[in-house]
Order: C-alpha cells, then sequence, then structure tokens
C-alpha cells in the first residue's frame, strides 16, 4: 500500500530513534478543541507505547465535553511545566503558531523540536515542521504517519484522534473533508474508536447554560453585505447571565453560517478583560478567511479562521465588515471573469 503521507512519513520516523530517553512535552494550543486534545492524546499514547516518557500541556483546562478521550494521558497546566520545562523535549501539535500555545508556553519553547499542523496561515516555527493544508485536521496528518509507520494505535488513541477528526471537519461536512479522511476514520475504527460514544459525548451533553448562550447569540445576529454576512455578538457579562462559560461558545457561531443566502458567519465574544475574540466561518474556500483575519494579527483556514484583539468592538465591527465586503467584492469579480 502505498504511503498516506509519504513527504512526512520518513522524516518523522527518522527522528524517533533521537527521542530516546528524552522526556516529551506534547503541547497544544490555547482554548483546546477537539482536534487540538484529540491530536495530543494520539501522539502522547503512540509515543508512550513506544517506551518513551510523554506528557502534555495546554494554557487552558480541557474542556467538559473532550474529557472523555483523554484516558490515562497525564495533562500538565503552565503552572506545573515551566518550572521544569528546560528538561523537556517540546512537541507543538495544531498550532498554526508558536504563539497559539499562549505566551508563557511560547516564550519557554520558542523553537519546539517537532511541530505537526494543518492550518494554511502556518509558516513553519520548529526545528522540524511536519505540515499538510490538505488535510482536514492535525489528527488526520498524525494517523496517516502512524499507518505509514506501522506505528500501534491503541483504543485511546484511536478515540482520540478520530474525534479529533470528527470534529475538525463539522462531523465530516466541510470541504476539507477528502477520501483519504474517510479511509482514516475507517483505520481508526478498526483500532478501537467507537463513533457512538465520541458523537454521544460531543454532541449530546449540552449543558441549559450553552443552549441560554445560544439564545442570546442567536438574538443579536446581523446581516450584512447584502445578507451575505451574519455577525453575532457575545457581549461581556454573558457568560454569568447565561450560566455558561467560555467553553459553551463552541459551534454556535455555525449558526450564523448556517442561514440561506450567508456566505460568512461570525461570532464576536466580549471578554472581561477589555479584548474580544472573533471565530469567521466561511461556506466556500474561496473566500479565504485565513487572509482576513491575518489583517487583524489572526490566521486559521481558508473556511474557519480566528483573532484576539484589544480596543472598541464598534469599530473592529465597523473594519472587519469592510474587510469582508472587500474580499466578497473581489470574488465577485474574479468569479465574474472566469
Amino acid at each position: 500500500m502505498p504511503q498516506v503521507y509519504p513527504e512526512h512519513s520518513d522524516r518523522f520516523a527518522a527522528l524517533l530513534p533521537g527521542l530516546s530517553g528524552k522526556k516529551l512535552a506534547v503541547i497544544g494550543h490555547a482554548r483546546p478543541d477537539g482536534d487540538c486534545i484529540g491530536s495530543q492524546v494520539g501522539l502522547a499514547r503512540v509515543l508512550a507505547g513506544l517506551g518513551l516518557d510523554v506528557v502534555c500541556v495546554n494554557a487552558d483546562v480541557i474542556p467538559r465535553r473532550l474529557k472523555f478521550m483523554v484516558g490515562e494521558v497525564l495533562f500538565l497546566r503552565p503552572d506545573e511545566f515551566l518550572p521544569v520545562a528546560g528538561d523537556y523535549t517540546a512537541i507543538f501539535v495544531d498550532c498554526a503558531d508558536g504563539e497559539r500555545a499562549g505566551k508563557r508556553l511560547q516564550q519557554a519553547c520558542p523553537r519546539p523540536f517537532i511541530m505537526i499542523d494543518h492550518h494554511i496561515s502556518n509558516q513553519g516555527f520548529a526545528e522540524h515542521d511536519f505540515i499538510d493544508t490538505g488535510s482536514a485536521a492535525t489528527a488526520e496528518i498524525l494517523t496517516g504517519m502512524f499507518l505509514d509507520n506501522a506505528m500501534r494505535i491503541d483504543e485511546v488513541a484511536a478515540q482520540a484522534l478520530y474525534s479529533g477528526i470528527l470534529t475538525d471537519t463539522g462531523q465530516f461536512r466541510f470541504p476539507s473533508v477528502s477520501q483519504r479522511t474517510f479511509h482514516l476514520a475507517a483505520v481508526l475504527l478498526g483500532c478501537g474508536a467507537k463513533p457512538s460514544e465520541a458523537g454521544f459525548e460531543l454532541y449530546e451533553r449540552e449543558t441549559i447554560g450553552k443552549l441560554r448562550l445560544l439564545r442570546s447569540y442567536i438574538q443579536s445576529l446581523k446581516l450584512e453585505c447584502n445578507g451575505r454576512l451574519c455577525i453575532g455578538i457575545l457581549k461581556r457579562g454573558v457568560f454569568a447571565e447565561t450560566g455558561s462559560t467560555s467553553e459553551d461558545t463552541e459551534g454556535l457561531v455555525d449558526y450564523a453560517r448556517s442561514i440561506e443566502g450567508v456566505d460568512i458567519g461570525v461570532l464576536i465574544e466580549e471578554r472581561d478583560d477589555g479584548t474580544f475574540k472573533a471565530s469567521l466561518r466561511g461556506k466556500d474556500a474561496i473566500y479565504r478567511l485565513d487572509r482576513i483575519a491575518g489583517m487583524f494579527g489572526g490566521g486559521g483556514h481558508t473556511c474557519a479562521a480566528g483573532l484576539s484583539m484589544q480596543g472598541e468592538t464598534a469599530e473592529f465591527y465597523a473594519h472587519l465588515v469592510a474587510a469582508i465586503s472587500a474580499q466578497m467584492a473581489a470574488v465577485d469579480t474574479e468569479r465574474n471573469f472566469s
């Protein structure tokens, strides 16, 4: 059988002997999602299966709905890891750049040994970069490299990797999904992944606070750009009002994008510290949301991107609408001449 990732798998295998005897830290991004935790757990379990000493590190706590995939993998917070960071060899996963891990972890590990990621905005920042922007998830890249190198994927790793692929593909609905995605998901089922358990834990354990937060977001939705852009804002203090947490914002922006006639959906989340976060989701990669987010210091994928900023929400709102409007006009012109 031909290799799934011929451009990466041999290089990855060549690095493994050099990790023997070292303490490894698999570091994911702040405010981790399913692909982040799934990739961390999957990689940690496979490396541990080779007899390596591995821990995972995150700037933020593991979201409630993602804890099912962790098993016995040890996760450390920055306060636990930073005093001993010098003893570890860092491997970053699912981070479009080093800062996505959080400033404290980035400063402690400015040039990780290995980085594995699938974001189109990733320019590389490790000694050994493994980037495949055509993959639907970082968990997909890891699964392919493990398969190519005949590395054992146990049930815990399989469930974590499958869940990472499931979440980052919107349950296999997004344009990034390919025949390879389904093939590797099927391999993970053969290794012990349980789709019914993943589906229940991820999508059927909503809190009443999450539904109240959803109501608040939906009530804030506003159409721009002749109905092709939909933006909703979660005002400062909304989490206390609804009995929810920032973790409950996961997936809300998809409601804005799902409206008929809307090409791009946006969620703006105001934070108590005076900053705000924006999540952008598009139906077509042609809008290059990674570039729009990049105008404001963010990044991500062509159809899914994000950013964090300080300043006034109203001012940012106007600049964002102008940037998206200009991008839509450019896309329309290109389509008319093609």
